[in-house]
């Protein structure tokens, strides 16, 4: 994994290659940020970095070409270690811990980086189970970091999710916070840091890693991934800068629909009050499918609460798409902090039904026509 893979996050970059450079690598740090993050990603591609043997003084990534770069990227390093929240399963019935899962964890990071737990446990075959560090995972940790690395600079503990390491795994990790390993350097990667005990977060260095910006997740999913501009912008929009959640909201999507057009439309329809109409809107919203249904909603969502914020001052939503702008502008007198929470409370009705299979068509009508008349008493 290279800094470069990954977009956005230029000031975490550089707050970690200067640290390499200047010889101040803290033998912890935690890399906290929202499940979907580049949380993860970071990790890997810090891990990377820090055993790359090519790596000059002048150097702002990994050659991705050495021994060490190939073997981290497949994960495979002997150096690189990882301690995971897992569960029995039917392939693994007794004594579960991380490397019984070691296969499987390459195939999933290696697939997307940005997933999360539940995508974890869904992939191990864990059924209803919770994941968890168990305290036999400590033992294996201690006689893992006793070791000296094998071929490079560093050890490298990659701990995912520590939230989720059971008291004994949680004491074990703490201990070796406070009398570190020589050359071993621990990489907690964690959604959710309020839940470690206090003393482990005072004894590692923070990394917060924040969404990205629209505009940086429009360009990474246009760029990287291929998605057509309007459909990449309202992804971005619709996920607020959540990598993992756009990515599996474009995995997820079905159609190949334009939102914005639609929700245009749907607005000038129910302001109208032109039901006829509602009833094209309707069929049209039925065919869309349940995944993209339910999209399209949050998409509304998202756009409402933009349309409301430019009513109230323009200058905070600074980056509105030319496509956009004449309409959320328009649109803007019609919504008002007096209706604007009933208009979200409807809307969110509507996902919640067609989340449960209501039938779609008749959802849409019946919220239409609830719209139509909050739009018109504004």
């Amino acid at each position: 994994m290279r800094f470069s893979e990954i977009p956005g996050q230029q000031q975490v970059k550089q707050l970690l290659v200067g640290s390499v450079r200047r010889n101040h690598v803290a033998h912890a740090q935690l890399f906290r940020g929202a499940e979907g993050s580049a949380a993860l990603a970071l990790a890997l591609a810090y891990a990377t970095y820090l055993n790359c043997e090519n790596r000059t003084p002048e150097a702002e990534d990994s050659c991705g070409s050495c021994p060490s770069c190939q073997k981290i990227d497949k994960l495979i390093h002997p150096d690189l270690n990882f301690i995971l929240p897992v569960t029995t399963t039917k392939a693994v019935t007794k004594d579960a811990i991380s490397s019984k899962f070691a296969a499987e964890w390459r195939t999933f990071v290696l697939e997307n980086p940005y997933q999360g737990l539940n995508d974890w446990m869904q992939h191990i075959g864990a059924e209803n189970k919770q994941g968890s560090i168990s305290k036999e995972e400590s033992l294996q940790l201690l006689k893992l970091v006793s070791l000296k690395a094998f071929e490079a600079r560093f050890k490298l503990v990659i701990i995912w999710q520590p939230e989720l390491m059971h008291p004994s795994a949680a004491n074990a990790v703490l201990k070796l916070l406070e009398e570190p390993p020589p050359a071993t350097v621990f990489l907690l990667v964690s959604h959710a840091p309020q839940q470690l005990l206090p003393t482990i977060i005072s004894r590692v260095q923070p990394v917060v890693v924040r969404s990205l910006s629209e505009e940086e997740l429009t360009a990474w999913l246009r760029d990287e991934r291929q998605v057509p501009e309007v459909k990449a912008r309202q992804l971005a929009q619709l996920t607020e800068g959540n990598v993992g959640a756009a990515l599996a909201a474009q995995a997820a999507a079905t159609a190949d629909a334009d939102y914005f057009e639609l929700f245009a439309k749907w607005m000038r329809t129910c302001y109208g009050n032109k039901v006829a109409e509602m009833l094209e809107k309707a069929d049209e919203f039925q065919k869309l499918g349940r995944e993209n249904q339910k999209e399209f909603l949050q998409y509304a969502l998202t756009l409402l609460r933009k349309v409301l914020l430019f009513g109230l001052d323009p200058h905070l939503v600074p980056h509105l798409p030319a496509q956009e702008q004449q309409f959320v502008q328009g649109f803007s007198r019609f919504v008002t902090p007096r209706n604007a929470g009933p208009l979200t409370q409807e809307i969110n009705e509507a996902h919640y039904h067609v989340e449960r299979n209501a039938n779609p068509r008749m959802v849409f009508v019946d919220t239409s026509l609830r719209v139509a008349e909050l739009l018109r008493a504004a």
